[in-house]
């Protein structure tokens, strides 16, 4: 009877929400285990959920994943209103998992970072200087799509390490599509360790409508508009509407820091953990209803490049990680490393940032990171010192985001 209690219990273990984990860029660490039809459900939504190919000359040897894991995670900004504006990489994170399959480390690379980009003849491209986050636009444009716009950026970060950074699998995300996930969650706990002011939502004062607060110039937030009030995330502690977490952590241009990008990353990589934490909450993981919505709403968050390897097989792998075995790092050291060149503003990785993509190609990232211990990500829970009121906002508006 013991033994039968023990297998009941292990099947109820969070197996599925690890899923999300390694999938998305989100590492939601799913579960195959009983709950609503286990190995069936995932091999149902694997088709919609993994993709092949995506990696090129970036993708690891082999089509296994029993060692040291490495997985380039992609957060897009295709701007389908805005065709002339290209696909372009808004958040790109490598994650690194060690050969004990007990950790995951979350590195940022910045956007806006200074890199040659390879040719790429699948789209004619014929190579350049430029920021990193452009390389994706250069491999999806003449028909690359997303997988010419991943192969190429995965070859780009792959050559920071000077080529020996190879890939496990990838993920793209759709942080909209974010919103759908977050909301069958029931919203999602975040910590919020600076004042942030939101350049894409806010409220008229007269009427309570909803509207973009500011004026822009270049892209950038310059006057408020007449009568309108931004949305204002306080430092705190607060349950978030899916709408709120998904504008809050696209914010980079008024953070009260002025940590502009590596604020956003830090946002980021927070919201990443505040949402495994959700998903494997013994309120949503115990609701077969929340389940299956979830897994419905995976699709249109996440692109998952398996490089072959059974997404089953990617659960077993990782299912022993916890969402307090995750830690966030900051390259640069959170602090902007700019030049200006040819008219052009760049982020330059310092020597400790190279040296941490070094640790990652040898698996030594634990040991690193332990005589680098300023390159933890504050604990978002902690900073959040200063409680304060919910987050000014309209209760009877639906915000959206631009």
């Amino acid at each position: 009877m013991a033994k039968r209690r023990g297998e009941a219990k292990k099947r109820k273990d969070p197996l599925w929400a690890k899923l999300l984990l390694v999938l998305g860029a989100l590492l939601l660490v799913a579960s195959g285990g009983g709950l609503i039809g286990g190995k069936l459900l995932l091999d149902h939504y694997s088709d919609e959920i993994t993709h092949t190919g995506g990696l090129g000359e970036a993708a690891a040897e082999g089509n296994t994943i029993n060692g040291p894991i490495n997985l380039l995670l992609v957060g897009v900004d295709e701007r389908p209103d805005n065709a002339e504006m290209g696909s372009r990489a808004d958040s790109i994170i490598v994650a690194h998992i060690p050969a004990s399959h007990d950790a995951v480390y979350l590195t940022s690379i910045p956007r806006d970072t200074r890199v040659k980009i390879p040719a790429f003849a699948k789209t004619r491209y014929t190579g350049g200087t430029a920021k990193i986050n452009s390389a994706f636009a250069a491999g999806s444009e003449n028909g690359g799509g997303r997988d010419g716009g991943l192969e190429l950026l995965a070859t780009t970060v792959s050559n920071l390490a000077g080529g020996s950074l190879k890939f496990n699998g990838a993920a793209i995300v759709n942080f909209d599509g974010f919103r759908g996930l977050v909301d069958a969650m029931g919203g999602v706990h975040m910590c919020v360790d600076e004042r942030v002011t939101s350049i894409h939502t806010g409220w008229n004062t007269k009427t309570g409508a909803e509207g973009v607060p500011y004026n822009f110039s270049n892209d950038l937030p310059t006057t408020l508009k007449p009568n309108m009030r931004p949305q204002i995330y306080e430092v705190g502690c607060y349950d978030m509407e899916p709408w709120e977490a998904l504008d809050y952590v696209r914010q980079r241009d008024k953070l009260a820091n002025n940590d502009g990008d590596y604020g956003r990353q830090r946002h980021q990589q927070q919201f990443i953990k505040a949402m495994v934490k959700k998903a494997t909450s013994a309120g949503v993981i115990t609701n077969p209803i929340k389940v299956a919505e979830m897994l419905n709403r995976m699709g249109a968050a996440v692109s998952f490049y398996n490089h072959g390897i059974q997404l089953t097989d990617w659960i077993f792998t990782l299912k022993g990680i916890k969402p307090d075995q995750m830690v966030t790092l900051k390259v640069n050291n959170g602090d902007y490393h700019s030049e200006t060149i040819g008219g052009q503003s760049y982020e330059i990785l310092d020597d400790t940032a190279k040296e941490l993509l070094a640790a990652i190609v040898r698996d030594e990232v634990g040991p690193f990171v332990a005589a680098h211990p300023e390159m933890v990500n504050n604990n978002a829970e902690q900073a959040a010192v200063a409680p304060g009121a919910t987050p000014t906002k309209s209760p009877s508006v639906k915000a959206s985001t631009r």
